[in-house]
């Protein structure tokens, strides 16, 4: 199977190489974040309604964060997964705040954060795929007291699951952070097994890593990279693997 990983960019700013990113790579799993959903898919976001269709998947599940409105419209951003397996159950655990209606930047915290899961049922086993988006800390990618919380938090809920296990995210957190030390002495991080330098690219002043795929000893690495296509100010992660 195949997972990519990405945080999309405000809704999918670069639609169209997103688009055909995901006809050549045809992932059977694809984890969001900044991922958008929209009343109108004709919007100037590329929304994970027009994703699902474009790229085929079957399934999608879509936990908002910050809803607003938008050109008479209702646009709301969030954390997705899409898959062409069956997901036969989710949850979401908000680790900061809660969903957020009529979201004003100048008014409300935008550091609104949940855990979204989903199980992912391939043949006659199932598996548990997770995604979220860190909480921003201006200025350095180190963390604070906060991260540290929610980094806790999501470690408690994942030592709880039986199975593969696959966890996603941008985490707003360099690799060797304090914040990330439960999640990496839980979970195989990748992009720090493969060595990677870069999350990131040229659209944007940051090069660290903060981008990542997690995964537990249930989970069979084939290949991972960190992909050099732009579609987004950060790179696509893909992974496959067997279960």
């Amino acid at each position: 199977m195949k997972l990519v990983q990405l945080n999309v960019w405000w809704g999918g700013k670069l639609g169209y190489n997103i688009k055909e990113f995901l006809k050549e790579e045809a992932p059977d799993i694809l984890c969001l974040q900044e991922a958008m959903s929209a009343d109108k898919t004709d919007s100037l976001f590329y929304p994970v309604q027009r994703i699902s269709k474009d790229a085929e998947f079957k399934y999608t599940l879509f936990s908002p964060l910050i809803s607003y409105s938008f050109m008479q419209g209702k646009v709301s951003m969030g954390n997705a997964i899409l898959s062409r397996k069956p997901i036969t159950e989710s949850f979401t655990m908000f680790t900061n705040l809660e969903h957020t209606e009529d979201f004003d930047f100048f008014v409300h915290d935008y550091n609104v954060r949940n855990l979204v899961h989903a199980k992912i049922k391939n043949g006659n086993k199932t598996i548990n795929v997770l995604t979220h988006h860190g909480h921003h800390v201006p200025h350095h990618k180190e963390g604070n007291k906060e991260t540290d919380r929610q980094c806790r938090e999501i470690a408690n809920y994942i030592k709880d699951l039986s199975g593969p296990v696959i966890l996603t995210g941008d985490f707003n957190l360099s690799p060797h952070s304090k914040s990330l030390k439960p999640l990496n002495d839980m979970l195989e991080n990748l992009p720090v097994k493969h060595k990677s330098k870069t999350t990131r690219n040229f659209l944007t002043h940051k090069q660290e890593v903060c981008d990542y795929i997690f995964i537990n000893g249930k989970v069979k690495e084939k290949h991972f990279e960190v992909s050099e296509k732009i579609v987004s100010d950060h790179a696509a992660l893909i992974l496959e693997f067997d279960i």
